[in-house]
């Protein structure tokens, strides 16, 4: 299976029938997982370029690759890159594209991610562009919410902290648009409420959606998703000192609920460490998701899967 573009940057370029595709392969690639890894890329080489810090997806992305029999260079750190020097992101991707066969970048600048595709010679996947997409975060949070609900139309999710500048909730809010019968309850303090690109386009397609500062109303969903308040968004760091444990999930609230907790992660303290043992706590198995996710997207832009 193949996909119908070379480049993702967005989650607002996806179909429901690219997503669905999608996590039909990340659902076969557990699969050559668990028999040990695939040569299925043994030719290709992936350049993981991140200019932002990463855990997670950076090696989750390389641990991908590996897995499917393939190579990975890296660049870490905008420091240790031309871009530092004053190399335009063009022209950072019109060279890495002719040493390698696909790219993932992250960049703190919002719109940066478009700027590397338009030129990029080779496939193109965006790792996170300041507080504009993630896509590949949103798909694993619906290969997530799949693999632990059972389902995608029909689900309540409930997303808490900060929404304004969290890209992975704007880019999962509009992943959930395509398919039926969802609703959102959103918790944030009046500062970091959900940006209008994202409200707009709920009320465009009709989803429900509701809006508060209390957690607890918040609390009868299927999903919920925290996130942490974003501290390198901040130019007033007092701001984030105030707003940063604003809410904080703790067993008590959960316990007894058929409701699942996820987390992009990290966390810096809005999960409280006694829900890691319940049976709720996904938050862990969504970021082993991110493995079997980014290789179906790997295979399928390079025309193998």
């Amino acid at each position: 299976m193949s996909l119908s573009f070379q480049h993702l940057t967005s989650t607002k370029q996806l179909t429901r029938l690219d997503t669905d595709t999608i996590l039909k392969v990340a659902a076969e690639m557990e699969g050559v997982l668990e028999n040990g890894g695939s040569d299925l890329l043994k030719d290709k080489v992936l350049a993981a370029l991140f200019y932002e810090p990463s855990t997670r997806t950076r090696l989750s992305f390389e641990t991908a690759m590996h897995r499917l029999g393939g190579r990975v260079v890296s660049a870490v750190g905008m420091q240790f890159s031309s871009l530092y020097k004053g190399e335009t992101i063009e022209d950072t991707m019109n060279v890495v594209g002719r040493y390698t066969d696909i790219i993932v970048m992250r960049h703190p600048e919002q719109g940066s991610a478009d700027k590397a595709a338009s030129v990029c010679p080779v496939p193109f996947i965006n790792a996170g562009d300041g507080p504009g997409q993630h896509p590949t975060q949103a798909l694993l949070d619906l290969f997530t919410i799949q693999k632990e609900k059972g389902k995608l139309d029909g689900i309540h999710i409930t997303m808490v902290g900060d929404l304004k500048f969290g890209r992975t909730v704007h880019s999962v809010s509009f992943l959930l648009g395509l398919y039926n019968d969802v609703k959102f309850t959103l918790v944030s303090p009046k500062e970091l409420m959900m940006p209008e690109k994202v409200t707009s386009y709920f009320k465009e397609k009709g989803i429900e959606f509701t809006q508060t500062e209390d957690l607890e109303q918040g609390l009868d969903a299927d999903v919920i998703y925290m996130t942490r308040v974003q501290e390198e968004r901040f130019e007033d760091k007092s701001e984030f000192e105030r707003l940063k444990l604003k809410y904080v999930l703790q067993a008590k609230h959960i316990e007894g609920k058929d409701i699942t907790v996820m987390h992009p992660l990290p966390r810096i303290g809005e999960i409280s460490e006694d829900v890691d043992p319940l049976p709720n706590a996904a938050y862990f198995r969504q970021a082993k998701n991110g493995v079997p996710l980014r290789m179906a997207l790997l295979a399928m832009l390079l025309g193998k899967a």
